[in-house]
């Protein structure tokens, strides 16, 4: 699945976060009631945006198969018409039995929606069920709960790293090193000039990118302070934080991103021109490894077994951490409906979608990278596929300490706008702070 349909509508997200708050209700007899049963009988209803239909299908499949008398009910949506399903549905009664969630602002928008999951969770997996996850997983999953509150209304069914592409072929012909340092960014840029592609091509008219790229540019310069000013006990005006919007500035004032950044979008614009062949490095996760997907027929040649492609982290900044730091989370959680009329049926799917036979269909079309460690797809159709795949899952993963999530709407809304202001000149980096600063205040 492409990430437009992932990150995508972060401001309808937004918009509906107040919409939602004081929406609350179980499930009608359209929806739940259709799956009353005990055990593993009954029908089951699945909305989310993630994974794609044909995988879906795959997982729904294996696990009916598995599980005589049982049925899936599944529809998979765009992202931004999900959001309004989903919103239709909470406010009508109709929440399906298992439902697609991001972890932070939309979980906690559903929560009183929610089923609490830990007791699933250890009857399935035991009570060190939380050692199965990788550790950013299980942190983020209770992200946005309020004080005390300990539940996991949602687990997490993918997880990623947020980090750069390098296109290998356009780096070997020009003898290009991949950048550790800022310095060498620049450097590598300058040195990538002059052909028919982008040195370095950033899709920043996305809010969602222009958040994960400053993330990572902040926790280099100082590691976790975003966090602690997104919680209060430092200022969004702290000047390691100006010194990372000065460096988000320098994307473009030092020309390292291509001309008209902020109107090019990720997707579809900025990936297909990636994919093409026609930028030589693009910030973007470890979902990319997905263009890989072996079902699929016609890959392009740059895509084909990751041919043409290798992860890198983005380069640390003078002054600040010694070492890229790794920044990443939840791509997509599950949750179960509060009221679903068979319970036991929904945790098994739920379950097995994560760490089953189902999971196992998911994990074969790379479509992420799994929220359990030690599932491995069944096939890698290349010696380079398979190096990134545990680049990925066994290298960095572990590793990942810092959100690539604020936890509220809010705050997501306004550093994207600061951002994006910066990025035009219309804010400096010292009033984009004060701006961000002064919007966590309201929020607080």
């Amino acid at each position: 699945m492409k990430r437009h349909k992932t990150f995508m509508a972060i401001a309808a997200a937004t918009a509906l976060s107040i919409t939602l708050a004081g929406c609350a209700g179980g499930a009608s007899k359209d929806e739940s009631d259709s799956g009353a049963g005990t055990g593993t009988t009954g029908e089951l209803t699945f909305r989310s945006w993630s994974p794609i239909e044909q995988t879906t299908k795959q997982m729904v499949d294996t696990f009916t198969a598995a599980n005589p008398g049982s049925k899936i009910d599944s529809t998979i949506f765009n992202y931004p018409e999900y959001l309004v399903d989903l919103q239709t549905r909470a406010s009508s009664n109709t929440m399906p039995d298992i439902i697609g969630l991001q972890p932070g602002a939309l979980t906690q928008q559903y929560r009183s929606n929610l089923m609490p999951l830990q007791d699933c969770a250890a009857k399935t997996w035991g009570a060190d069920w939380q050692s199965k996850f990788y550790p950013i997983g299980i942190d983020q999953a209770r992200l946005g709960n309020p004080e005390g509150d300990e539940n996991f209304y949602s687990l997490p069914l993918l997880v990623q790293t947020v980090n750069l592409w390098a296109n290998t072929k356009i780096f070997e012909e020009k003898g290009a090193s991949i950048p550790k340092t800022w310095d060498e960014l620049k450097s590598t840029v300058d040195q990538l000039k002059g052909g028919e592609y982008a040195p370095f091509m950033l899709p920043a008219k996305d809010s969602w990118l222009r958040n994960v790229v400053f993330l990572q540019i902040a926790n280099n310069v100082a590691p976790g302070l975003p966090y602690e000013a997104e919680a209060g006990t430092k200022s969004w005006a702290d000047p390691k934080l100006v010194e990372a919007f000065t460096y988000w500035q320098k994307l473009f004032t030092e020309k390292i991103a291509q001309d008209g950044a902020i109107g090019l979008d990720a997707y579809p614009s900025g990936a297909n021109q990636f994919e093409a062949g026609n930028a030589a490095m693009i910030p973007l996760g470890a979902w990319w490894i997905q263009q890989s997907d072996p079902s699929k027929t016609g890959l392009p040649p740059l895509s084909e077994g990751m041919s043409g492609y290798q992860p890198f982290l983005f380069p640390t900044i003078p002054g600040g951490a010694s070492e890229s730091q790794f920044v990443g989370g939840i791509d997509v959680a599950l949750g179960i409906s509060k009221n679903t009329k068979n319970p036991d049926l929904a945790c098994k799917a739920l379950t097995d979608f994560i760490a089953g036979a189902g999971a196992q269909k998911l994990i074969n079309t790379f479509n992420d990278l799994p929220a359990v460690t030690g599932l491995n797809p069944e096939k890698f159709t290349s010696d380079k596929q398979k190096q990134i795949w545990n680049t990925l899952t066994t290298e960095w993963m572990p590793n990942v300490k810092y959100s690539r999530y604020l936890k509220s709407p809010e705050m997501d809304t306004a550093l994207g706008d600061a951002l994006s202001a910066v990025a035009t000149g219309q804010l400096t980096p010292q009033a984009a702070a004060d701006k961000v600063q002064a919007a966590q205040q309201k929020v607080k």
